[in-house]
């Protein structure tokens, strides 16, 4: 649930546009590399996809087709660096297959509107709501917001009346609620709140200097505690 009192989102987006300026996220060549990388980066840091993008793309089987075709064993091989490489390359296996047999390809999936879409996504082994709204976001053009560790805990430290886990699907339809559902607005939306959390709105935050001081609830209690130097006597 959120609360009565609502985050300005108009304001927070804003505020980090103007400091991280446009992040033109996501990085990928094409639908299928875009699909190949929300897949191999669950549960890890994107440096470590980007190592196993690169074998792949070496090895010329950074599609879709080229996976499904792909022994496991192999496939385990090139995408070892991104952690958990056994059970990514099931998942990418079996997403890859399921696509080319059912399909041909991602234009005619993609072709489906935004809400089948993403429940024929979710259908799929592996794949849950942020791997999902990732692909149909930043691959098919989808506007649905992306809801991820970073924008949970940047939301819960703005205001505390945000659950620190909130509930995706509730904290989604806020974003999409009080938002225009404008694609690139939300692709960037979504950029922003991880530039944040890298920078700024850490595990351990790092408040001085932060874009969303003065909005944030977490950053004036931190200001208000500060000690207060006194003179010598």
């Amino acid at each position: 649930m959120m609360p009565a009192r609502k985050p300005d989102l108009a304001g927070i987006y804003r505020r980090l546009r103007k400091r991280f300026g446009f992040l033109d996220w996501w990085p990928g060549d094409t639908s299928d590399e875009i699909v190949i990388g929300a897949i191999l980066t669950q549960q890890t840091s994107w440096k470590n996809v980007e190592k196993a993008i690169a074998n792949l793309k070496k090895a010329r089987k950074l599609n879709l087709r080229a996976i499904a075709s792909t022994d496991t064993r192999t496939l385990e091989r090139l995408i070892r660096p991104s952690g958990f490489y056994r059970q990514k390359s099931r998942r990418l296996k079996h997403v890859s297959t399921y696509i080319c047999n059912n399909y041909g390809g991602l234009d005619a999936l993609f072709n489906k509107g935004r809400g089948a879409l993403r429940e024929e996504l979710l259908s799929l082994h592996g794949i849950g709501k942020e791997t999902a709204d990732s692909i149909a976001l930043y691959a098919a053009g989808k506007p649905l917001f992306v809801i991820d560790a970073y924008t949970r805990r940047a939301m819960h430290r703005i205001d505390p009346g945000v659950p620190d886990d909130a509930e995706y699907d509730s904290l989604q339809e806020y974003f999409q609620g009080n938002l225009k559902a404008d694609v690139a607005l939300y692709q960037d939306f979504h950029a922003q709140f991880v530039e944040l959390g890298k920078r700024y709105c850490k595990a351990k935050p790092v408040c001085a200097g932060c874009p969303l001081t003065g909005m944030c609830a977490y950053g004036k209690c931190a200001e208000s505690i500060k000690p207060v130097s006194r003179p010598n006597v």
